[in-house]
């Protein structure tokens, strides 16, 4: 999976996720649907949810900084980027 597209995941998994963790938008999917019974349980789901997602996240971003780096590695032939370049 490329970085753009784990990134995306991440991200949108993360908002989906933090707006039924707090805000009673899936309190009210539940109760429409006659499962409200099961409201008593969404923390148990809905956090560790979140965290996972928000893990995607960040591991989809320092995979993009890392790719980033390598590529200006490659192009300029120095380990930092060249920004150190001497002037001649």
């Amino acid at each position: 999976m490329d970085n753009n597209k784990l990134l995306r995941t991440g991200l949108i998994g993360s908002v989906i996720v933090a707006l039924c963790c707090f805000t009673p938008v899936l309190v009210i999917l539940l109760g429409v649907v006659g499962l409200s019974a099961l409201t008593g349980y969404l923390d148990y789901v809905l956090f560790p949810a979140l965290i996972l997602f928000l893990g995607i996240a960040g591991y989809a971003a320092c995979r993009k900084h890392q790719s980033q780096q390598n590529a200006a590695c490659c192009k300029t032939g120095h380990e930092d980027g060249g920004e150190n370049d001497e002037k001649r």
